[in-house]
């Protein structure tokens, strides 16, 4: 296989990099698919000073913007397969769910693009105020700045066009680091974006890892507003580093779905398969923990249990694969120790519970504690614990017991039991005869509390990545 070229890309150009070789690796092979270097000091200074010159000289209008992010979805779509090879590749996500990330990449672009030509400010009646009759006010929203991106591997296309897409249709630049496991998906919609039309300076794409690359974005003030998702730890480190200024952080969760007593067990089922397994639970709103009503807990694990042994499991790069490998080996060696240290504290596994090589068998786990890890922090691999529950408060209340609050999911019919979960639960999003994992690109996504502040989806993201200006005319 045929090496792919690391290149990062500042100012327009790409350039090799002078530092730190840096080898990306197949998650299911092992094999290098590819070099990048770690971006030294003087070409972050580059790839900033480039940001912030092109910011304060250069301006494309609400339509150039539009013209651009909408072609580069339409060069998404005619470069899909080579897009979802190389998720499949790098990411080491199944081929079949790799196309389903490219196409709402192609989706999230066009949102983007849309959403460019609809910015826009109201109208405030200060002249309603005394002694302000003579005055007329309206509102505008103008860039925020340059914005730094930071993604993360898991969807390394799409979780990149929600940073870059309304960052770009807000007038902003970008500077974008994306996972060091996954830099050539990135590479590839930058180099389809500068064919769309993109001018050099409004998006940089530099490589390297957060204790290094990643603290000296955080320390250069000339960021307006940083996006990242990844872990709770490093969005604390990027809050506390940022001080005053903005962050859209979206930091994973250990979402949870209630099955109630009346829910349509195939339906429940069928969902909960995909929604705790699909790429390999690494997912930030993948189903973990299960909430069961206890009369239909029999059932339905009679039904659960079936689908999720029948999963297949191995090459990304198969059509017929359901179940890949974890992003690393020492992502399956936390998986596994987890799941045997729930073992050792009474859990009991239901299925699953081995691995081969770095694909670990989809687990699902009963008997668990709520101070186990599997439960209480985000396991980010193939684990769903079991659980169950008589009243609906209840459920609601261990829900609640956690420090994240990204999304759940409640099946039910009872539109009571639905609006006492949507509002009793403290998340940031509640999908009624759905699971935690279900999201549309252009709907408000992000959660609360320790999974993080602010939200995504292009309209969503274009009010955070720009700034309310009022004006106040005094007439004569």
């Amino acid at each position: 296989m045929m090496q792919k070229d690391g290149s990062m890309l500042i100012d327009g150009e790409w350039i090799r990099g002078e530092g730190r070789e840096i080898e990306v690796r197949s998650p299911y092979t092992g094999k290098t698919i590819g070099i990048i270097h770690e971006a030294r000091d003087g070409e972050i200074e580059k790839a900033i000073s480039s940001a912030t010159r092109t910011f304060k000289t250069k301006r494309l209008t609400p339509y150039e913007r539009y013209e651009i992010l909408s072609r580069t979805s339409d060069l998404i779509r005619k470069n899909k397969d080579a897009l979802a090879r190389t998720i499949a590749e790098e990411a080491g996500k199944p081929v079949k769910d790799a196309r389903v990330e490219v196409d709402r990449a192609i989706q999230t672009f066009l949102i983007s693009a849309e959403e460019a030509k609809r910015i826009h400010g109201e109208g405030i009646p200060v002249e309603a105020s005394r002694g302000a009759e003579n005055r007329m006010a309206f509102t505008i929203r103008v860039p925020i700045g340059p914005v730094c991106a930071i993604s993360p591997f898991n969807f390394p296309l799409n979780l990149v066009a929600h940073k870059v897409g309304p960052a770009i249709a807000a007038g902003n630049t970008v500077v974008l680091k994306p996972s060091s496991y996954t830099p050539f998906t990135a590479i590839h919609l930058g180099r389809l974006l500068m064919e769309a039309g993109l001018p050099p300076g409004f998006l940089n794409i530099i490589f390297g890892p957060g204790s290094t690359v990643g603290e000296a974005l955080l320390k250069d003030e000339r960021f307006a507003l940083y996006s990242f998702t990844g872990s709770p730890a490093v969005g604390k480190r990027i809050r506390e580093k940022i001080g005053l200024r903005k962050a859209i952080l979206e930091l994973g969760s250990n979402s949870a779905t209630i099955v109630h007593e009346d829910a349509n067990l195939d339906k429940a089922v069928s969902a909960c398969v995909r929604a705790g397994f699909a790429y390999a639970g690494q997912v930030c709103i993948s189903l973990q923990r299960l909430f069961l009503h206890e009369d239909i807990e029999e059932t339905f694990m009679e039904k659960f249990i079936p689908p999720v042994e029948s999963l297949k499991r191995g090459d990304p790069l198969n059509d017929a694969t359901d179940i890949g490998p974890m992003i690393t080996r020492e992502a399956a060696d936390r998986a596994m120790d987890w799941i045997n240290e729930a073992v050792k504290g009474g859990a009991t596994i239901l299925t699953g519970g081995k691995r081969e090589g770095n694909i670990v068998y989809p687990t699902v786990l009963k008997n668990v504690q709520k101070d186990m890890k599997v439960v209480c922090y985000e396991a980010f691999a193939p684990v769903v614990t079991i659980h169950t529950y008589r009243r609906i408060e209840d459920a609601i209340e261990e829900i609640n017991d956690s420090v994240y609050g990204l999304q759940a999911g409640i099946f039910t019919h009872d539109i009571n039991v639905a609006f006492k979960v949507a509002r009793g639960v403290q998340v940031g999003g509640v999908m009624v005869n759905d699971t935690s994992m279900y999201r549309a690109d252009q709907m408000p996504y992000g959660g609360v509390k320790g999974s993080g502040m602010g939200r995504e989806g292009p309209s969503y993201a274009i009010e955070e990545m720009t700034e309310l200006r009022i004006i106040v005319f005094n007439l004569e």
